[in-house]
C-alpha cells in the first residue's frame, strides 16, 4: 500500500475503531484513569509510563502495585515523601526499574511539585511558540528531574531525545496528558503544549506498521525516526497528528499488521 490517501483512509478507520474508553481496560492508561484529580492523574501517568515496556498485563500489575504503595493518592503521597516511606518500596521491581529507581523518582516528583509548580510547569519550561515540536520540553525535564540526587543507574529511565533516543515512553505521557477528544482516552488536562506539538511513541508495533505502509523509512526507532514519522502524521492531521498512534499501534498489537 502506497497511495497516500488510502493509507490516511486506514488509519482513520483504525483510529475510531481502537480510540474509544474499551481500549481503557487493557492498556497501561487504565492506572491514571482510577483518579480525577490533575495532580493525581499526572503522576501517576508518569510512573506508570516510565514502566511500560514489557507485557502490557504485567505493567497493569505494577502499575496498581506502585499506586497501592502510595495509599491511591499519588500527590498527597508525594508531598509528604520521607525517608520513612522509602522502606515500603523495598523489593519492588519492573523488570530493569528496581526500588532504587522507584525511590529516586518519588523524591524528584517532590522536589518538582514542591519546588519547580508541578509536572505540567517542568514541561513547559523554556517550552517556545515557535518550537514544532517536544524535542526540548522533554530535554529540559530531563534535565530538571535528574537535579535530584540519583545513581548513574536510574538515568537509563528517563529518555534523552538529544541522544538520540525514540522517547517513546515520555512521548506516549505527553500524548495522554496533551490531545483531547471527545472518545474519553487521552485525558487533555494540560494546555501549555498544543497537539500539534507532540510526537509518535515509536515502537516496536507504530515502527513497524509504519514501515510496511511506506510511511517511515528509516531502519532505527531512534529520534530521527520519530521525527520522520511525525511529520509525515502531520500532513493527514497538521492539529492532532498523534490521534494516529491509536491507528499503528493497534494494528500491530492487536492485528498482526506487520
Amino acid at each position: 500500500m502506497n497511495e497516500l490517501s488510502e493509507i490516511k483512509e486506514l488509519l482513520d478507520e483504525k483510529y475510531f475503531q481502537f480510540n474509544n474508553k474499551s481500549f481503557i481496560e487493557t492498556d497501561p492508561i487504565s492506572i491514571p484513569h482510577q483518579f480525577s484529580k490533575k495532580e493525581d492523574i499526572e503522576i501517576a501517568s508518569l510512573l506508570v509510563a516510565t514502566i511500560a515496556w514489557g507485557q502490557r498485563t504485567s505493567i497493569i500489575n505494577n502499575g496498581n502495585k506502585l499506586m497501592r504503595l502510595m495509599n491511591d493518592e499519588p500527590h498527597d503521597f508525594i508531598l509528604n515523601f520521607s525517608k520513612k516511606d522509602a522502606a515500603r518500596f523495598e523489593g519492588f521491581v519492573h523488570r530493569t526499574f528496581n526500588s532504587t529507581d522507584c525511590v529516586f523518582f518519588l523524591n524528584s516528583l517532590k522536589h518538582i511539585y514542591t519546588k519547580h509548580g508541578g509536572l505540567e510547569a517542568a514541561f513547559s519550561t523554556d517550552f517556545s511558540s515557535k518550537e514544532t515540536d517536544v524535542k526540548n520540553s522533554i530535554t529540559n525535564f530531563r534535565a530538571l528531574f535528574l537535579n535530584t540526587e540519583h545513581q548513574s543507574r536510574s538515568e537509563k529511565h528517563i529518555s534523552n531525545p538529544s541522544a538520540k533516543s525514540s522517547a517513546k515512553r515520555l512521548c506516549m505521557f505527553l500524548r495522554w496528558m496533551v490531545r483531547k477528544d471527545k472518545h474519553g482516552v487521552d485525558f487533555g488536562i494540560w494546555k501549555s503544549i498544543k497537539s500539534s506539538q507532540l510526537c509518535l511513541p515509536l515502537d516496536l508495533h507504530t515502527g513497524n506498521v509504519s514501515r510496511k505502509l511506506g510511511l517511515l523509512n528509516r531502519t532505527q526507532n531512534d529520534w530521527q525516526a520519530v521525527e520522520e514519522i511525525t511529520s509525515v502524521l502531520r500532513t493527514f492531521d497538521k492539529n492532532d497528528p498523534i490521534k494516529y498512534d491509536f491507528s499503528l499501534f493497534g494494528l500491530g498489537a492487536f492485528e498482526g499488521f506487520r
